[in-house]
């Protein structure tokens, strides 16, 4: 069951496009030591080769080749700036110049009866990371055409001897399909590992934004909350001399202006009074009863035309009180999301019940909705869940075209908190026995150890309001 928390679940998030944002990251910087270090590789392999192993080398070929790619390195750090991001365009050609001078070089020295033929392998994976679908399966399919070609176009490797140094053909044959295989599986595995990272820190990214904008919504109800507690003597004040001069005014110009004095500090006590509703910003304001906190976190749905049912007793045999907890914008943020998900599919009621005992505190929230879509349940809480359109039962929960934002950006809060998270279907054997039949819709159980939410609940007296307090 996917829905839009507090952030909006765009297409801007969606790993399909993570490679879109992409553009612009790689710097010329980048390509160029790399490239330098290919170079400087290429020239000790040569090198090592003629001198070591007394291979024979055509040299003005060889150094050709290798110095094509140090002139065109040299060329680009000149012309561009080292901080200038390559486009996805001018990234893929530098990974194509960079196959093909490697052809070029093995087709020189061998082919693939050269075993360095396997670094072509290195330029797919950095297509895979930094490029999009389309780039890389071009260049998955140059590079796969340039292994194919070194298998029959190449110039013999031989020794001083004069020697040819040759694989089998059984050997040269599995050598070439296990390159084209490597292409393959590369340029996959690095594309969905890079794609999963990359989503995952858009998602925590997110559920950082989520944090900050409910710290903010709480730092500036506690100040709107001091200050109305300040600012209502005054207005008090106003409002008794004006009733006192609408009274003793003579004529009806001096009573309607004490009328309209009076009228407005009357309504500046109201607007300060519904912004103010948190209360004032204060040490027993800021750790709460969980039940007030929850019921806070679902006050902003109880209008939505669905019956919220919040139940807070002890566990049976228990005699421990009931736990306060921190008012934490991370606590009240991820339990909204979930009485947000729970009103979001619900037929009539969502059903929110805090239990507790000694050692543990159980949150559990569930509906008469249609549950989770069966494909997607072992899948929930990972961000950008995407799930194909069913015509079966699960077509009756019409879901959303988010991608599970709003779950994931809940479950990393409130595990944030401590919270163990679980998402399940059917009855969930926590209510009344009259009321199990009906919770038939999703189910989410948030359990704490008792020890790590809960906070000492005797505290000092109120103070003076603290406006600097976070």
């Amino acid at each position: 069951m996917t829905e839009p928390g507090f952030i909006p679940a765009t297409d801007a998030l969606d790993p399909r496009y993570a490679f879109d944002r992409r553009a612009n990251w790689v710097r010329v910087r980048t390509m160029a030591l790399l490239r330098w270090i290919a170079v400087s590789g290429q020239i000790a392999a040569v090198l090592v080769g003629h001198y070591v192993f007394g291979l024979t080398i055509w040299y003005g070929p060889v150094f050709a080749a290798i110095g094509a790619a140090a002139i065109t390195n040299l060329m680009a750090i000149t012309i561009w700036p080292n901080t200038r991001r390559l486009s996805e365009t001018e990234l893929a050609g530098t990974l194509v110049f960079d196959m093909v001078q490697l052809s070029a070089l093995l087709a020189l020295t061998g082919g693939l009866h050269n075993p360095f033929a396997l670094l072509i392998l290195a330029q797919v994976a950095i297509s895979a990371a930094a490029l999009g679908r389309r780039q890389t399966r071009i260049i998955c399919t140059i590079a796969a055409g340039l292994i194919t070609a070194l298998l029959f176009v190449h110039l013999p490797l031989t020794n001083s001897r004069g020697e040819v140094l040759r694989l089998p053909d059984l050997f040269l044959l599995g050598f070439w399909a296990a390159i084209l295989i490597g292409i393959v599986f590369q340029a996959s595995y690095a594309r969905r590992v890079t794609a999963e990272v990359t989503a995952m820190g858009d998602a925590l990214a997110a559920t950082q934004m989520a944090l900050a904008r409910e710290q903010k919504l709480t730092d500036l109800g506690g100040v709107v909350a001091a200050a109305a507690h300040e600012l209502g003597t005054p207005l008090a004040t106003i409002a008794l001399v004006s009733a006192e001069l609408v009274e003793e005014a003579g004529d009806d110009d001096t009573r309607a202006d004490a009328q309209l004095i009076r009228d407005q500090a009357e309504r500046c006590r109201e607007i300060l009074r519904g912004m103010g509703r948190a209360g004032k910003q204060d040490r027993h304001v800021r750790v709460a009863p969980l039940s007030s906190v929850i019921e806070e976190a679902a006050e902003p749905h109880a209008d939505r035309g669905i019956d919220l049912r919040v139940t807070s007793r002890p566990e049976p045999d228990s005699v421990a009180r009931a736990p306060s907890v921190a008012r934490r914008p991370e606590l009240i943020h991820g339990l909204r999301n979930l009485v947000q998900n729970g009103v979001d599919f619900a037929r009539t009621t969502v059903w929110i019940d805090l239990r507790w005992n000694e050692h543990v505190v159980a949150v559990r929230i569930a509906d008469d909705g249609p549950g989770y879509p069966s494909d997607t349940l072992s899948r929930l809480g990972d961000p950008f869940l995407r799930r194909r359109r069913e015509t079966g039962p699960d077509a009756e929960r019409p879901g959303y075209e988010g991608m599970g934002l709003g779950l994931f950006i809940a479950k990393t809060l409130l595990e944030r908190s401590g919270a163990e998270v679980a998402f399940a279907n059917g009855q969930d054997g926590f209510g009344p026995a009259t009321e199990d039949r009906a919770r038939c819709g999703a189910l989410v159980t948030l359990t704490w150890s008792r020890a790590q939410i809960a906070v000492a609940s005797d505290r000092d007296a109120l103070g003076e309001n603290d406006l600097t307090a976070n």
